[in-house]
């Protein structure tokens, strides 16, 4: 990795409307790194760990360069294998571990928050339910991302 490189923001989550809603606000916040988009776990897990990514990502997403260069907005509800299990996946493996996972979700259940920071999360964001609050929510979300410190070498774009 280049030092000052800019990380990809790898944002995991089914709901297009979602997705949609969470890059366009980040960008109207000032971020302007490179996204990748998953609509499933099984999706991230194949980019993350497959050899090379396959399946139907194949040719959809950049080659794989560095692995700790991303950081992860990762849903929980999700098809095939829940944000649960990649959350467990990323901070298990050596060459993920350290990758910063930022958990953007609906659910506020203090037993799920709680699994999430044991199996390693850096953030816990409960998504609000009403439209105007998760644009806003985004929209701190992008602030923050602007003055998180990362591992020496890595920096979030503003623009």
């Amino acid at each position: 990795m280049k030092h000052g490189e800019a990380v990809s923001i790898v944002l995991i989550e089914d709901d297009d409307g979602h997705a949609t809603l969470v890059e366009r606000n980040l960008r109207r916040a000032g971020i302007s790194n490179g996204f990748l988009r998953f609509s499933d776990g099984q999706q991230a897990l194949d980019y993350f760990f497959g050899d090379p990514p396959g399946g139907d990502i194949a040719g959809k997403y950049p080659p794989r360069q560095d692995l700790t260069n991303f950081v992860v907005l990762l849903d929980l509800k999700m098809p095939r294998v829940d944000g649960f299990e990649v959350l467990r996946r990323l901070k298990d493996s050596p060459s993920t571990a350290a990758v910063p996972v930022i958990v953007l979700t609906t659910t506020d259940d203090p037993r799920e928050i709680e699994r999430c920071y044991e199996l390693g999360c850096n953030v816990y964001i409960t998504k609000p339910v009403e439209y105007d609050a998760f644009i806003e929510a985004v929209r701190r979300l992008g602030f923050f991302l602007q003055v998180v410190k990362l591992p020496p070498g890595q920096r979030l774009m503003a623009s």
